[in-house]
């Protein structure tokens, strides 16, 4: 993995999680300070990351973590919908021997309980091995921003961790083992399950935000 690759994880996680927070303005130099990468992989990841909508870059202004919107995030999962669709499909049917049984042991891991940090992580090495075994690099160019920035709007509405965490668990625990098993129309169900999940959380900030309050 090359600095810049380093560089974009990073910054990507600390987006995800908060610890660089939506409507905040950085610069390059705290980015560098921050994270302790040269000039030249900050850099080359701030333009990657602008690509994929996690940074928004104000010319002489500085650098801006883009503000979370519901609206954004179905527009995402719209787009995400049929190519992870796709993901699967073709890893199911391209996975080697060694990917399957990683993938299985990994499936395994998924049945555990997990803090949140733990938890992303493990669905982040998930999608890597889907698209991995897809063997089509054009997939990860397409999948990889997309479920940054669903797990990204996931993290921040989180409400009722443990029970989110185990529902999405069983969710991914269903999707790889399907692939794993070769199963192609488990795995597109299960990837469908996924998304459909997803799409119910997103529409639930919604059904919050305009439910009364108390006082009302």
């Amino acid at each position: 993995m090359t600095k810049t690759d380093q560089a974009i994880d990073q910054l990507q996680r600390m987006i995800e999680h908060g610890d660089l927070k939506p409507g905040s303005m950085v610069s390059e130099s705290q980015l560098v300070e921050i994270t302790g990468f040269g000039r030249t992989p900050i850099r080359e990841a701030i333009q990657r990351l602008a690509t994929a909508r996690m940074i928004r870059v104000h010319p002489s202004k500085g650098l801006e973590i883009p503000a979370i919107s519901v609206e954004d995030q179905l527009c995402a999962l719209e787009v995400r919908r049929p190519i992870e669709v796709l993901a699967v499909e073709l890893a199911a049917a391209r996975a080697a021997a060694p990917q399957r049984a990683a993938m299985q042991d990994l499936a395994a891991t998924l049945a555990g309980r997990f803090g949140l940090r733990d938890y992303t992580e493990t669905v982040r090495r998930t999608h890597a091995m889907i698209i991995e075994a897809a063997q089509n690099p054009y997939l990860s160019a397409a999948m990889l921003p997309l479920q940054a920035l669903s797990r990204r709007f996931w993290i921040t509405y989180l409400r009722d961790e443990v029970a989110e965490i185990a529902r999405g668990g069983a969710l991914h625990r269903q999707m790889l083992s399907a692939v794993a098993a070769g199963d192609k129309v488990a795995a597109r169900a299960a990837s469908l399950a996924l998304n459909d999940y997803l799409v119910a959380h997103a529409v639930a900030v919604i059904a919050r935000r305009a439910a009364p309050t108390s006082a009302d």
